[in-house]
């Protein structure tokens, strides 16, 4: 039996910038009664508060609950209060860099929108997001702007010329996140491994975007069984199937 499931946020346990469903809700809590859960996307932390911790039960099943911003480029535990365990953030010159960088692939590529709801461009510290249509940008806008990831993919190839020291990855529905070298979902997963002391064999990670570029595809290029998901319904069936699991586990050890 796993020890540890990791998720994604955006595009897999709630829409883009959504909140957890009252579903999703109990089911993320009826898992954190069985196993450790972790969380990991491109958003910071005000984010996982709002679209995750606002709709959990604040008791203690939270101490089973790992929460990674930014891609893992920051680590947060519970115990009686959140507590940040790192954060690798930019250096001034390197958050110019890239932004330098953005603006330069964005005109490049020439996929301006007409109209933007927000910032464009988002400094999280350890990581920079560049969101198409803004930060704030309806959910039925953001689906219709790059369905197949053909926009982002031009300017993800661009942006790999421009700052080949940088990991640059797509994420949500109109975002494409970059960190500092290594410093992605995959390490994110390995700073699981040393701070729960759970190793890789014992993980499933769950996430929308596990294809090559995508910011979920780190976590499988580092060997933690991955289950590939089109959106919060697949998940809630996965984590049902994983509840019963564990519930049938334990009807058997009691007979």
């Amino acid at each position: 039996m796993k020890k540890l499931i990791v998720f994604d946020l955006d595009g897999t346990l709630a829409e883009s910038k959504s909140s957890l469903d009252p579903e999703m809700a109990m089911l993320l809590t009826s898992l954190l009664k069985e196993v450790k859960v972790a969380i990991i996307s491109g958003g910071d932390w005000p984010q996982f508060e709002k679209q995750i911790l606002a709709h959990l039960p604040h008791d203690d099943g939270l101490a089973n609950l790992s929460m990674l911003p930014t891609c893992g480029t920051k680590f947060y535990s519970y115990a009686a209060g959140w507590r940040k365990i790192y954060s690798e953030d930019f250096t001034p010159h390197q958050s110019r860099q890239i932004n330098g960088a953005l603006t330069q692939a964005i005109e490049q590529a020439g996929f301006k929108p007409p109209k933007v709801w927000g910032n464009v461009i988002e400094n999280r510290g350890s990581q920079i997001t560049f969101s198409a249509l803004g930060q704030q940008a309806p959910l039925e806008e953001k689906e219709k702007w790059d369905p197949d990831y053909g926009k982002r993919k031009q300017i993800k190839a661009i942006l790999d010329t421009l700052l080949p020291e940088f990991s640059v990855r797509m994420g949500g529905a109109t975002s494409i996140d970059i960190t500092k070298p290594g410093i992605d979902k995959a390490y994110g997963i390995k700073k699981l491994t040393e701070i729960l002391g759970i190793s890789m064999d014992d993980m499933i990670f769950i996430g929308d975007a596990l294809f090559p570029g995508g910011n979920d595809f780190p976590a499988e290029q580092a060997g933690v069984v991955s289950i590939p998901v089109k959106g919060p319904g697949e998940t809630k069936k996965v984590i049902q199937g994983i509840v019963a699991c564990f519930g049938g586990n334990q009807k058997s050890m009691a007979a």
